[in-house]
């Protein structure tokens, strides 16, 4: 018969400090497969609003935000980035131009937001800009100037730090006002959970020839690391992480599958690792005997008891993609936190 054996690893003491709001955007031009504009934001590495110029509206994804912002909110975020949609398709002819191309898939990339300590105070901004997945345009915040790693993008560098209006928007947006909608945010998500909240995790596997899930679901805040052990060695291989899904209640759940041979299963033994907020359980899978359907129920005593322990600890965020896009973004006098594109380069 299949069990589960659950142990406590360690539990790190650490606390939330350093919160950050980061919105990511990308535009594409040759590719009618996709949407040609979708911008993501993203709250301590959550994602909470999302948009795509297929379904032509911001959409929230997270209970925190729907709950404090209604429809005027989401409008104004919607046209904005539309009118973001129209720049960048004319900024990517802009740089085709400049790179000496015709036709072929290309693509603007941008990231952008800020960064607040709460222990300290200190604050950070940061925008990057990227073409076909290389390094466009960066504002250097401390200097106060656009710099460019490539020829194609010093004439917008020139351009844009003879503004000095703009560069002093710019500065206002990233020093308060992006700091400002982000302590905002953090109260909101207060609102839903005043502590992190521990998953539970359940180990199934259906059949010999299925693959054996690993599922987290009940925790707060989004950041899960699950990993699979094969004799007490990390094992990657063969392995399907599923996307980050919230929870109607604010929480997030997350799966990872293990796909194994009933032999593999035989001669080792695998285990599934989940760290949530410095709290590592292990959850060993014991191999069947018989092809029969044996789910292992939801661990729920232990990480009860585990939660006592638990401190709040934000882990910190992974930036994924390039870096954006190659026009500017404006700060938002429009009810939302993100900036909006002002010119094209």
């Amino acid at each position: 018969m299949k069990h589960v054996l659950i142990l406590l690893l360690g539990v790190h003491l650490s606390y939330a400090t350093r919160h950050s709001l980061q919105y990511f955007s990308t535009a594409v031009s040759g590719d009618s497969s996709i949407a040609e504009y979708t911008e993501v934001g993203l709250l301590d590495g959550c994602e909470f609003m999302y948009f795509d110029s297929n379904i032509m509206k911001a959409v929230p994804k997270t209970e925190w935000i729907r709950q404090n912002e209604g429809a005027d909110y989401w409008d104004r975020v919607t046209q904005r980035l539309i009118n973001n949609h129209q720049v960048d398709k004319n900024n990517i002819q802009v740089a085709k131009e400049r790179f000496n191309q015709t036709g072929g898939v290309h693509t603007i990339q941008r990231m952008y937001g800020c960064e607040w300590d709460d222990d300290t105070g200190a604050t950070d901004g940061f925008f990057q800009d990227g073409y076909d997945g290389e390094d466009f345009l960066s504002l250097d915040l401390k200097e106060m100037r656009w710099i460019s790693p490539v020829q194609q993008g010093v004439i917008t560098t020139q351009k844009w730090n003879n503004d000095k209006a703009m560069l002093e928007h710019y500065k206002q947006y990233f020093t308060t006002e992006c700091v400002d909608w982000l302590k905002k945010y953090l109260e909101y998500e207060k609102r839903i959970h005043e502590k992190p909240v521990s998953p539970e995790v359940s180990i199934i596997h259906k059949d010999s020839s299925s693959p054996v899930s690993c599922h987290a679901t009940g925790f707060y805040p989004c950041k899960v690391t699950i990993t699979w052990l094969k004799n007490d060695q990390e094992h990657h291989e063969d392995v399907d992480l599923g996307e980050l899904v919230p929870n109607e209640d604010g929480t997030y759940q997350r799966t990872s599958k293990l796909r194994v041979t009933p032999d593999e299963m035989k001669n080792n033994k695998f285990s599934c690792v989940v760290e949530h907020q410095g709290k590592i359980v292990t959850a060993d899978e014991i191999r069947t005997n018989n092809g029969d359907s044996v789910p292992v129920g939801i661990i729920v005593g232990v990480v009860a008891a585990v939660v006592l322990l638990l401190v709040a600890g934000i882990v910190g965020f992974k930036v994924y993609q390039k870096k954006k896009g190659f026009k500017p973004v404006n700060s938002s006098d429009n009810g939302s936190n993100s900036s909006s594109s002002q010119t094209a380069a």
